[in-house]
This record gives C-alpha cells, structure tokens and sequence, in this order.
C-alpha cells in the first residue's frame, strides 16, 4: 500500500474486534478510534497501545472508570448509550469495522455510513433487521459495505468481476455446529457449555449459540440477500463439516468457484481494510496435503427448526426479520443464563415470530419499536 490506512473500530473487545486490532498492529493501521462496552482493563490496555483519538464506552459507570485510568492520555473518552455515534460525528477514517454484536450495531452502522468511505462489517443483525435502509442509505452516500463474515467475505472475493445475472445459486457453507448429527431429545439437556464447543471456530458466545441451532446460518442467508441483491431461492445452504471452503458461488453455465482458506477470522478483516488490493497477513498457509477431505451434507431442518423459519421470513421479509433476530438474541441470552433449556430457543423465537403481524417495507422507527416489542413477548413467555 502507498499510504497508511486509518481504521475505527467499533466492539474492540470482543472476537472480531480483538482480532481487527491484531492485523493493525500487523499491517502498521493507525487506529483512529475504538468502541466498547465494559471491559475496561482491555479497553485501557488498547488505548495505551494504539493510542487512539477517541474511544466510545456505552456503559457509564465503566466510562467513568476508564477516563480515570487513562487520564494520562491524548484520548478522548466518549460515554452512554449514544456514545459511538457521537463519537463518529469527529472521524473520518479509511475504514470503519463494526463488530458491535446484535441490534445495538444498527445505529452506528447507520452513523458510520455518513461519515466513512468504507465499513467493514460483521455486524449482520444491522442487515437482518434493516437490510433495505442500511444498503439504500449506503448507496445513496457511496459508502461501500464489505462483509466481515467469513462466508460473506468469501461470497463477495468469489463475485468479484461477475455481478449481476449470470449467478445461478449462492452455496452458504455452515460447520453444522456442536451439535450436528443430533436429534431435538438428544438436545433436550445440552449444557451452556456444552453449545459453546463449536468444532472449528472460536467466537463470541452469541454467535457461538446461534451456530449450536444454526440460526447463524439464518441470519446469514437474510444478510446474503441484501449483501449481494440476489433472492433467497438462490442462496442454498450446505453443512460443510471442516470449515475450509468458506462459501460458492456457481453460475449459469455451470462453473462453481470457492473461496478456501484455514479457519482465521483475520483473514477477512484484512480484506475488508485492503480490497481490492490483497496484502501479506498472519494467516497460517493451507496445507492441503493434511485436509485428509472435505465432507458436505444437507442441513437437518426437522431438527434444526430455526433454519426453516429463518427461511420462511425471509421470503416474507418486512418487519419480520427484525423479530426473529430480537426473539433469538432475547432466548440466547436466557439460556446463556441458565434459564431456560438449549431447545427452548427455537420454540421461544418461533412463537413469536408466528403470533407477530408482519409490515412491508417498515420504516426506522417501526424497526426499532419490534426490537423492543418481540424481546419483551420473549421475556413474557417464560414468567
């Protein structure tokens, strides 16, 4: 590169973020600023590292901890729940990665869209529930959006250069999670620990549950449509054991071309940073002489049911998908605390789905009033 690139990064705590701070101090990124929630320790040994501008920290009591701890700083220690998006308003970074987890990254997705050239994201709820807002204001602002999602990242570097009507299916690879291979009584006292031994990846707990009921995949595909303009008849999704080939894309005359590579999540960070240049990383190289092979199997929906009820909502669309996605974090959360069964989730997220009436084409506000509303009918269930 000729020049040296500013990155923000939103979630920095977390797996994603961690990891995005990794390839700055890899690839020599100046970090403009970070976002977080609560973890101060981690947040002030970021700080002193990368010594940022500004830093945003949603929880008040944990801002007022942290502007003591780095009173000795240059950095510019935002708080509260408008936190990040205040912040924004000061920035004008190359790249902007949002790995805020669930519905809180919508607004700053929405604020990073004013103000950056370019958002790296993996925060696939800002999609899932407002894949029309997001992806029309970001056309309107000529804001590039380049997913951060391992399978999306791979959708995106295996469309490159064929856009358009040639593509005849997109093939979403899904590990099949912890579970795989189980049956709903199997499943029945499965343990939090027990969901969280995803076999390929590690993540954050959410998305690590979400791929223990292949919700994950859910989301994936709603992300997918909006991400790349396609359809959900033409996105199929395939349980691919080993991780290796991240996703497909096959078009119409026939030809199917992959995207390959070890289970590192640092690997699309970069890109989204470096597109449509392609720079040395960390990653470990691909042996394929130790693969041993490469396994594939259709996904078990009877099994499985959020699957099929992601794939219903999302050929229904409107506000539905912001319920699902409310209904699922809410139940991901009781169960993370032990409150209610692993198979609970999906009767949980599926009967609020099912009771909810659905509106097309649902404004902001809409969207943000079902956020509330389907995790409160959640809570509901289990008093």
């Amino acid at each position: 590169m000729n020049y040296e690139k500013h990155i923000t990064v939103l979630g920095s705590t977390g797996s994603i973020g961690t990891q995005a701070l990794d390839m700055a101090s890899f690839s020599d990124y100046q970090v403009d600023a970070l976002a977080f929630g609560s973890n101060i320790r981690l947040g002030e040994e970021q700080i002193r590292k990368f010594k940022p501008k500004y830093v945003a920290v949603s929880h008040e009591t944990s801002a007022k901890d942290l502007k003591i701890a780095v009173a000795d700083t240059n950095t510019k220690v935002f708080s509260g729940k408008d936190a990040v998006c205040e912040m924004l308003e000061y920035l004008h970074s190359d790249v902007c990665i949002n790995a805020i987890s669930g519905f809180n990254g919508l607004r700053p997705t929405l604020s990073a869209i004013e103000k950056f050239p370019r958002i790296g994201l993996a925060n696939k709820e800002t999609i899932v529930a407002a894949g029309e807002i997001v992806m029309q204001k970001a056309k309107e602002k000529a804001c590039e959006i380049i997913p951060v999602d391992s399978e999306h990242s791979a959708i995106f570097q295996c469309l490159e250069g064929n856009r358009g009507k040639t593509i005849r299916r997109i093939l979403l690879t899904c590990s099949g999670g912890p579970f795989f291979s189980k049956t709903l009584e199997q499943m029945q006292n499965v343990t939090v620990a027990d969901a969280l031994g995803h076999p390929t990846w590690r993540m954050g707990a959410k998305i690590t549950i979400d791929s223990a009921t292949l919700m994950n995949k859910g989301l994936e595909l709603i992300e997918a449509m909006h991400l790349f303009a396609v359809s959900p008849e033409k996105i199929e999704i395939i349980i691919h054991r080993e991780s290796i080939i991240h996703s497909m894309v096959e078009y119409n005359d026939r030809a199917v071309i992959a995207q390959l590579g070890v289970s590192d999540m640092r690997l699309p960070i970069q890109y989204a940073v470096t597109y449509p240049e392609r720079e040395i990383s960390p990653c470990e190289p691909l042996d394929f002489t130790k693969l041993g092979k490469l396994t594939f199997f259709s996904p078990d929906r009877p099994n499985f049911p959020l699957l099929s009820l992601a794939e219903n909502v999302a050929a229904k669309g409107g506000i539905l998908p912001c319920v699902m996605n409310a209904a699922n974090e809410e139940a991901v959360g009781l169960f993370l605390q032990e409150k209610i069964r692993f198979t609970e989730i999906s009767d949980l997220v599926s009967e609020t789905v099912n009771g909810y009436i659905n509106i097309d084409h649902p404004t902001l506000a809409e969207i943000e009033t079902a956020n509330i509303s389907a995790r409160k009918l959640v809570r509901n269930k289990i008093i």
